[in-house]
């Protein structure tokens, strides 16, 4: 009779359960990442306007020229803001999704483990069944000679 274990559905679920966590997390870790690029690529573009300001305030140039580089780093830094703001939203958003992932992976842990105990319950029940069979048979024939 080979091993059955009761809670295989429960044990399906939860797995399914703690995948769908972990790709949740998953995602708000790769939008974190992508909300840095962006943040890091506006202090970049930050830093050029800067130093393409002072190279222009170099020689003469229209003074519309210099006002449109201080509006580029105007609305780079409030970009920026914004960015920042999300990224706070989102590390939230991780650490919340984190215990949830945790309590997910806990619980299909925990039926896992009830499926190892059982299995080796049912392995060694079935050993010594075996060998209980064996004994059976040494003994008839031992009983016969």
């Amino acid at each position: 009779m080979p091993f059955r274990f009761p809670l295989a559905a429960v044990l399906l679920v939860r797995e399914e359960a703690e995948k769908r966590e972990e790709r949740a997390l998953q995602k708000i870790q790769v939008d974190i990442t992508r909300v840095l690029l962006q943040i890091e690529q506006l202090t970049v573009d930050i830093a050029n306007t800067h130093i393409a300001r002072e190279r222009a305030m170099q020689k003469p140039i229209p003074a519309v020229e210099l006002h449109s580089y201080l509006f580029k780093i105007q609305a780079c830094e409030e970009a920026k803001k914004t960015l920042l703001k999300t990224l706070q939203a989102l590390e939230l958003d991780r650490d919340q999704q984190l215990k949830v992932y945790q309590a997910a992976h806990r619980d299909h842990e925990t039926i896992i483990d009830m499926f190892n105990e059982q299995r080796e319950t049912y392995e060694q029940k079935q050993a010594r069944s075996e060998q209980k069979s064996l004994d059976d048979i040494f003994g008839a024939r031992r009983h016969r000679s």
